[in-house]
C-alpha cells in the first residue's frame, strides 16, 4: 500500500508540473500537447519501474539515472520551469517535494551512492 501511495503522489507530481508547463509554454488548456503527453507517459512508466520505492528519492539526488537522455532534458527543463511556480500554484505538491528534498537518503539509495563511489 505504501508503494501505491507514494507512486501515485510523485505521478501526480509529474503530471501537475507537465499541464503547468504545457499551458505556460504550449498554450494548452484542458489537455497535454502531443510531446507533453508523451513525455508524462514516459515518466510514468520510469517511476512503476524505480527500484527504491517506496523511499524514492527525488530525481535531483538519485543515484542511478533512468530516463533516456533525450527524456531526461525534457523533464529537467519542465522541472526547471514548473518547479517554483508550483509554490503558488499547488503549493501542497511543492511542499512535499521541498520535505522530499530535505529527508535523508534510505538505506538503499546510500548503498547505492557507495558502490557508485558517490
Amino acid at each position: 500500500m505504501e508503494k501505491e501511495k507514494v507512486l501515485n503522489a510523485e505521478k501526480e507530481t509529474i503530471s501537475l508540473m507537465l499541464a503547468l508547463y504545457c499551458h505556460d509554454k504550449h498554450g494548452q488548456i484542458k489537455e497535454l500537447c502531443e510531446d507533453c503527453r508523451q513525455l508524462e507517459v514516459y515518466a510514468h512508466q520510469r517511476l512503476e519501474h524505480c527500484q527504491f520505492m517506496p523511499e524514492k528519492p527525488v530525481c535531483a539526488k538519485c543515484p542511478v539515472h533512468c530516463y533516456q537522455p533525450h527524456y531526461r532534458q525534457q523533464i529537467r527543463e519542465v522541472m526547471r520551469y514548473a518547479g517554483p511556480r508550483m509554490l503558488t500554484r499547488a503549493p501542497g505538491a511543492a511542499i512535499r517535494h521541498l520535505w522530499l528534498l530535505a529527508k535523508p537518503d534510505s538505506p538503499r539509495v546510500k548503498q547505492i551512492r557507495a558502490r557508485l563511489g558517490e
